[in-house]
């Protein structure tokens, strides 16, 4: 703290000796101070308990569609459903520009908890037919992307690039525990719970995450109305996380600036090369169902999903207490955001090379563990230096669109791949090595823009 500036009392929380104990605990892991404890593991656990949800969801997903559906169908599917997230993203930036977050937030997690509920309801009426997986997997790629994208949206509004690089390891390592517990749970209630049971079971773990954001965000308003009235000068004004984002369209705000355009390149690339590793291990898994023979196709790859998301987010969990922290620390984002793309190579070659079941099973859980991992930790913080409009609005319609986007060119991949050109599951794998390269190039870009970016921002603070 300077000197001359204001002390802040910290609430019983953060000075009682539970609280010290934990903050030395969590120091293990990351560099967190005593008043920061409360609000980071707040966040930690909100978004826990989404990735917990969407976990669940996506094994039900899998195993509705890949039971009674080619593997092709699922990348047709992202496809659509990157020309609805152009409506997502423009609906998105037009509520934030209306409502505070937390308002936001708020209404977004119950419109999707009430497309549950509906699923739910659909089912008990006898009228989910075949044609519902395909609905149902359409969902859940426009929740998964859009409920993240407004956490970290959330999350990088509360925190300034400094505290936001030391604190973000530790909130990510919720959504890789998230979904491990996720996929866990699954696991557990498969036996006793139908999968559309599941669903509401996701519900209710979505109603308890509206209440964690309007905590977190009641606590940091009062927090920066304490700190304002505290200082010498005239009372307090309404805080920034108390009003809506400024107007502007979040597609004209990426096309207007550099670094945000090659962001969104960037995601789109990461979902084009994670797609078709999806595609290639949905092969797999469909070869392996069949040749098991017996019992029902879709429990069968339920369960597989189960355990594989079981072992990458262990995987994930590992790199995210003991590794993400540490390369922040030493290296910084922009070394950090690098480590995927290299995986990422070695892995497709090695498919490339022979693709047997166990080979692209093992390789896609150490990509996907990595992913949402360092990856995950590293591209939300590339929003740390950029503004609140910035944040809500055009992070947003990079999360969503450009993210499905990359789905879109996997999909035409895909395409072009089984029904004219006959591709080999080892040739999925060849073009990925091809697309990492021109990946790793336009990191490059943003290690540039990034660094000139963070030195205007380290002057300003």
């Amino acid at each position: 703290m300077d000197a001359g500036e204001p002390m802040t009392e910290p609430n019983a929380l953060e000075r009682s000796a539970p609280s010290r104990i934990l903050n030395r605990l969590l120091s293990l892991f990351t560099d967190i101070r005593p008043e920061e404890t409360t609000t980071a593991l707040l966040l930690t656990f909100n978004i826990f308990c989404l990735l917990a949800a969407y976990y669940m969801l996506k094994a039900v997903r899998e195993g509705l569609i890949l039971s009674k559906f080619p593997a092709e169908l699922t990348n047709y599917i992202q496809a659509a459903q990157a020309f609805l997230l152009i409506f997502v993203a423009k609906v998105f930036s037009r509520m934030a520009s209306r409502v505070p977050r937390n308002i936001l937030i708020a209404r977004v997690t119950l419109f999707f908890i009430s497309n549950l509920v509906i699923f739910y309801i659909i089912h008990i009426a006898g009228l989910a037919g075949k044609g519902m997986g395909i609905v149902f997997f359409a969902w859940v790629g426009i929740f998964n992307v859009t409920i993240i994208a407004q956490f970290w949206a959330f999350a990088n509004d509360i925190y300034r690039l400094e505290a936001g690089k030391r604190l973000f390891p530790l909130i990510a390592f919720g959504a890789t525990f998230g979904g491990f517990f996720g996929s866990q749970l699954t696991d557990w209630l498969k036996s006793s719970r139908s999968v559309y049971e599941m669903m509401l079971v996701a519900a209710a773990i979505l109603v308890f995450c509206i209440a964690l954001t309007f905590v977190i965000h009641r606590r940091e308003i009062r927090a920066g109305t304490r700190e304002a009235a505290a200082s010498a000068g005239p009372a307090p004004e309404k805080g920034e996380g108390e009003k809506p984002v400024e107007p502007g369209g979040a597609f004209r705000i990426i096309w207007n600036n550099r670094y945000l355009l090659a962001i969104a390149v960037f995601i789109l690339l990461l979902n084009f090369i994670n797609a078709n590793g999806e595609y290639i291990l949905r092969k797999v898994v469909q070869k392996a169902a069949a040749a098991a023979g017996g019992g029902s196709s879709a429990t069968f790859i339920t369960n597989v999903y189960a355990q594989f998301n079981t072992i990458m987010n262990l995987w994930a969990m590992f790199v995210q207490l003991f590794i993400v922290s540490r390369v922040f620390k030493w290296f910084g984002v922009r070394v950090a955001m690098f480590f995927l793309p290299v995986i990422a190579l070695g892995g497709y070659a090695a498919i490339s090379l022979g693709a047997s079941f166990g080979l692209v099973k093992w390789i896609k859980a150490l990509e996907n563990g990595t992913d949402y991992s360092i990856m995950n930790t590293s591209r939300h913080a590339l929003f740390l230096i950029t503004t609140r409009r910035e944040k809500y609005k055009a992070k947003a319609a990079i999360d969503t669109f450009f993210h499905r986007a990359g789905d879109a060119f996997a999909a035409l991949l895909v395409f072009l791949g089984t029904v004219p050109l006959a591709f080999r599951v080892e040739t999925f794998a060849l073009i990925n090595v091809v697309a990492v390269v021109v990946w790793i190039a336009v990191g490059a870009v943003i290690f540039r823009l990034h660094k000139k970016r963070s030195v205007t921002e380290s002057a300003e603070a």
